[in-house]
């Protein structure tokens, strides 16, 4: 079985932009800026020959590249937050690419969590109790508007998440062209 996610790589400049946003903050457990990133799909544990099944069905998806921009930071969890993430300004084309991702990974037979696509890059994870939400949200108020000029994203990719006890190490099995 391989742990897998469908997902968005950034840009070399967001992701320094992120990490400079991550030093800002109380994240006991950033995100290395090399495994940022936007999930489109968390697949979870596939068996290998599904999972070729799902790389030949992403294979044939076409799509034309994505402009999308960061616009603020948000937190799961409320009171007791678990993550706190980028969020992205509204991009319809998005959301297109994420239904036909999804729909090519349930059409090969692997189930998908029902939750409502919230695009995001998480930037930190909390073990509960771990940072207070009084603390982030100043933290958050203190560095003030995070936002990004638009950048073009001109691939997806098939990943594998090997989970270590430093956190997760994420692997490229296929990358898939945005381009029409």
């Amino acid at each position: 079985m391989i742990r897998a996610f469908v997902a968005l790589p950034l840009p070399d400049p967001v992701r320094r932009q992120l990490a400079v946003t991550q030093f800002l903050l109380p994240l006991p457990r950033p995100v290395p800026p090399e495994n940022l990133h936007l999930t489109l799909a968390f697949l979870g544990n596939v068996a290998e020959p599904v999972l070729e099944e799902v790389d030949a069905a992403l294979a044939r998806l076409r799509a034309a590249p994505l402009t999308l921009a960061i616009a603020g930071l948000d937190v799961f969890g409320g009171d007791r937050p678990r993550n706190v993430h980028a969020r992205l300004a509204p991009a319809p084309a998005l959301e297109h690419l994420q239904a036909r991702v999804a729909q090519a990974v349930r059409g090969v037979g692997v189930a998908l969590e029902g939750k409502r696509f919230v695009p995001h890059i998480t930037l930190g994870r909390f073990a509960d109790g771990q940072v207070s939400a009084a603390a982030l949200a100043r933290a958050m108020g203190e560095i003030g508007a995070v936002t990004s000029p638009p950048f073009t994203v001109t691939e997806f990719a098939l990943y594998r998440s090997l989970l270590r006890p430093d956190g997760p190490v994420y692997d490229v099995l296929a990358e898939y062209p945005l381009s029409g």
